[in-house]
């Protein structure tokens, strides 16, 4: 009798035990991982979060460079462009975009005029305080410093150009807002990298002056 009892406890607790393994949700799955094996950001496809203005501004990016380096030809402008080289290259992208983490000098290029034969065909602006930084939501670029200071997410897109999504501010307004907050300061822009060291932001249709802005951007 005690033998039978003992069988009959153990079959009651093996069957309790498969119960509750049956019950157990799996375990879920690790995070994404980035270099070395650490944790890494989950980027959303930018194509899902581009507005319909900007994905035709990114969509006619070609064109915004034939234009404006038209208006280049023919319209005066103000600073050198002699010393430009790749920069003012609509071919100069190069294999390898991602910029390293840190901070960066850089100097903006307005080409073309959004006013016609009445205005400037280009613009050299001195150089100002950049930084690339490593976020939860993956690399962000700013301008840190200047009247006009860019800011926004970059997406991976190809092996020679990335997408960024982002915002301007102006003069002594605060850093600029996300991407989708104030549409008439959205921007779409392409990063690409241009030299060994040299790498810069093309910003198709902006929302004033040019028809084509470029940020030039070398690291500290």
């Amino acid at each position: 009798m005690r033998c039978r009892l003992r069988l009959s406890i153990a079959a009651a607790v093996a069957a309790v035990t498969v119960s509750a393994c049956a019950a157990t949700p799996p375990p879920p799955p690790p995070p994404p991982t980035g270099p070395a094996g650490q944790p890494g950001p989950v980027l959303r496809d930018w194509r899902t979060i581009i507005t319909r203005t900007d994905r035709d501004r990114y969509n006619r990016r070609d064109a915004a460079w034939t234009l404006a380096l038209q208006q280049v030809r023919r319209l005066p402008g103000s600073g050198d462009l002699s010393g430009l080289g790749a920069l003012i290259d609509p071919d100069a992208a190069r294999a390898g975009v991602r910029p390293p983490v840190g901070d960066y000098r850089c100097r903006t290029v307005k080409l073309g005029s959004q006013g016609g034969e009445a205005g400037l065909g280009y613009v050299v602006y001195d150089w100002f305080a950049c930084r690339i930084e490593a976020t939860p939501a993956g690399l962000k670029f700013s301008k840190l410093t200047g009247s006009q200071r860019p800011g926004g997410l970059l997406f991976t897109e190809s092996g020679d150009h990335m997408v960024m999504l982002g915002s301007v501010a102006l003069a002594a307004e605060p850093p600029a807002n996300s991407y989708g907050q104030r549409p008439d300061r959205d921007l779409v822009a392409v990063l690409e990298r241009i030299g060994e060291r040299r790498w810069r932001l093309v910003i198709p249709w902006p929302q004033n002056e040019s028809n084509l802005d470029l940020i030039e951007l070398v690291p500290n």
